[in-house]
């Protein structure tokens, strides 16, 4: 059997959901008719206390459509340098909005107060019109670290008094709110916009949600269909997703726990894992080889995962992950660890 550590995204939807999904009530979403869709739709905006939603069809989506709904071409907007945004959402923002990143380095995934200050540009004819602020959390690169609500807070007045736009790619905002042990919405009251995963953790099987005031949330629905991304009868993706928000982001804290016990058992086996930055479902640890062979050696016995570097590997835990999956990943790590030591 196949242990799959190489992203939340890999899970599969559970038997609710399918059953759901055949029995979903559905209508044309672009008319505004899918019923089901409409009620993800309010539901998921009232998890964060905004005023409306929108289904996308993925976070990278939902990120670009809020740079749309927000900027001009030409703007600039200021983002963390190790953010999902800027890393892996394909320049999307350069090529499709026209907007100029500026990155930042940060430290746990966020920026300085200071740094944030100095960023933000003056009015000159020479600059480009700085108009938004972004935030990640939980920070993927970051190893899933969690900005907590008072840093959060402190840079979105920052930005607020500058008359910037805030929002956050929330992809795993549910994680962050378990380890803080808050309600997400109380995290989504530090920024304008926020967008979340259904497909990750919780284990819908596509989309996600862009949430904000209703005046943007119409801008962005247009966009959607500028992209290609108006749906029709998509309320059988909607359902699995009323059931992820109901029930499986109240489980989160079982893959954190697991995660610690499986970084704890890395770090005891002598990989390179600071403990610190385990805080929700992913894990970056160091190995004494080259993370290719690593990944390889891994896959020989039935654990897949992804390296991030030269000598360095990603774990995620998620709900189809257990307790003996991860002694089964620890005993096999250990076998590689030894044949290394051993000169294989």
């Amino acid at each position: 059997m196949t242990i799959d550590l190489r992203s939340d995204t890999v899970t599969k939807p559970t038997e609710e959901m399918r059953r759901a999904m055949a029995l979903a009530e559905v209508g044309d979403d672009v008319y505004g008719e899918d019923i089901t869709i409409n009620e993800l739709e309010a539901k998921g905006a009232a998890l964060m206390g905004k005023e409306a939603g929108l289904f996308v069809a993925s976070g990278t989506m939902g990120n670009l459509l809020a740079v749309l709904s927000a900027c001009q071409r030409g703007d600039e907007i200021i983002m963390e340098d190790q953010m999902h945004m800027f890393w892996y959402e394909v320049a999307g923002i350069a090529a499709l909005a026209g907007v100029q990143i500026r990155t930042l380095p940060g430290a746990g995934g966020a920026v300085s107060e200071e740094d944030l200050r100095s960023a933000i540009r003056s009015e000159d004819i020479h600059f480009p019109r700085t108009r938004m602020f972004c935030m990640e959390n939980t920070h993927n690169r970051a190893g899933g670290t969690v900005i907590s609500k008072d840093k959060m807070e402190s840079l979105y007045k920052i930005a607020k008094a500058h008359g910037l736009w805030v929002h956050t790619d929330g992809a795993r905002i549910f994680n962050a709110a378990v380890f803080l042990g808050v309600e997400p919405r109380e995290l989504a009251a530090c920024t304008d916009s926020i967008t979340f995963c259904l497909s990750k953790g919780l284990a819908a099987p596509v989309g996600s949600l862009l949430t904000g005031p209703k005046d943007f949330i119409l801008r962005a629905r247009k966009y959607r269909k500028m992209l290609g991304g108006g749906m029709r009868q998509a309320g059988v993706l909607a359902a699995p997703g009323l059931i992820a928000l109901e029930t499986m982001r109240l489980r989160l804290a079982e893959d954190h726990r697991r995660a610690r016990q499986l970084a704890q058992g890395l770090a005891d086996l002598g990989a390179g894992v600071v403990m610190g930055t385990v805080q929700t479902n992913i894990i970056r640890f160091q190995v004494p080889m080259a993370a290719e062979e690593f990944v390889a050696r891994l896959a020989e016995r039935g654990v897949l995962a992804n390296p991030t570097g030269p000598d360095s590997i990603r774990f995620v835990t998620h709900y189809q992950v257990s307790d003996e999956d991860v002694e089964a990943v620890l005993s096999v790590c250990r076998d590689i660890f030894r044949e290394e030591a051993q000169g294989r």
